[in-house]
């Protein structure tokens, strides 16, 4: 029979970080009288250790939950511009408010600090579980974070989220629905301007896209991958213009980009959507707000932010019902989609 490991102790990690246990005790316990730099390097130890306090999961599943965590690796500057995520946290914070608990929001720089982050909270105590976002294919955090033990929900596909339980739209049935609307208004030569190629939401759309252009045959290849804000969604929009076979319709991961898009249009001489047919993704009012209104895959996002809160409630109580998907964006066709202008080569 095999000898069971050795339990690494308390007195080991004082030691190795050079502290009394007790200073150990008050910072895991999130007690004063522990300088930040001192609690960083108690936990480095004890991460390095592989030490744990003894019962604190079952502590913490005894006692109800206060914060729910959610760190988002975005400038802070596109973060406020950007609707979804506005819409986003309202929905979390409409489920959270009921259960008299707080959300506890970190931008970080990259995905690197994001691992940091969520271990301090949990093996401080900060957080009771954790809203998990933007996931990349083969997503470096899965490991980490599973290895932590920490309840946490996955916003994405079940396919990239390591199996975190998961809430997610289906992406690739609503690029081909978008692909199909514009193809059907007579639209051959259509552009896609998605978000980073590594973001696994941005990677199943461009996929999806690819495939239903092949099907209806049509020239997928145009897809440019670039990052959310409206400064890349003009400048890509200015490159796709000034092409000899420019496209008459484009698709974009976003609002912001999309909006960026139609003025980028209007600075060129064309006309939406005689000339340019504009289609965003997630509805907004700032869709609502252009001239002409903006045409969007619509997505209610308050609502999926609420369903993301409601599924982390039932990771934490064990009432866990898998993986939920939520509804499909649907297609809400405004001002800024039509028929190529007559006599335009298509």
């Amino acid at each position: 029979m095999g000898v069971s490991p050795r339990r690494v102790t308390i007195n080991e990690v004082a030691a190795r970080a050079g502290v009394s246990k007790g200073a150990v005790s008050m910072a895991f316990n999130n007690r004063p009288g522990v300088s930040p730099a001192t609690r960083q390097r108690i936990f480095d130890a004890a991460r390095d250790l592989g030490w744990t306090p003894h019962h604190t999961a079952r502590s913490l599943s005894r006692r109800r939950v206060g914060i729910v965590g959610l760190a988002i690796c975005r400038p802070a500057r596109l973060l406020g511009l950007e609707p979804f995520y506005m819409e986003f946290i309202s929905g979390i914070e409409d489920v959270l408010a009921a259960q008299s608990c707080s959300l506890l929001l970190r931008l970080v720089r990259d995905l690197d600090e994001e691992i940091t982050l969520y271990e301090e909270w949990w093996r401080s105590r900060t957080i009771g579980g954790a809203i998990l976002v933007d996931f990349h294919r083969e997503d470096p955090r899965i490991p980490p974070l599973r290895a932590l033990g920490m309840p946490a929900v996955a916003v994405g596909h079940p396919s990239l989220t390591g199996g975190f339980p998961s809430v997610w739209t289906d992406d690739a049935s609503a690029t081909t629905e978008a692909v199909r609307y514009l193809a059907a208004l007579g639209h051959r030569r259509i552009a896609r301007v998605g978000g980073p190629f590594g973001l696994g939401h941005s990677a199943i759309r461009a996929a999806a896209f690819e495939e239903t252009m092949a099907e209806l045959g049509l020239d997928g290849r145009r897809q440019v991958a670039t990052g959310f804000s409206g400064e890349d969604g003009a400048r890509v929009t200015r490159g796709l213009l000034l092409m000899p076979d420019r496209p008459t319709a484009i698709v974009y991961d976003n609002d912001i980009m999309a909006v960026a898009g139609a003025a980028v249009a209007s600075e060129m001489g064309l006309v939406v959507p005689d000339d340019l047919s504009l289609l965003a993704w997630d509805d907004s009012q700032l869709c609502r707000l252009t001239h002409p209104p903006m045409s969007a895959m619509s997505h209610d996002v308050h609502r999926f932010g609420a369903e993301v809160a409601r599924a982390l409630f039932g990771v934490i109580d064990g009432t866990d019902g898998g993986a939920p998907q939520v509804r499909t964006p649907s297609l809400t066709p405004r001002g800024s989609t039509g028929p190529p202008r007559s006599g335009q080569p298509t």
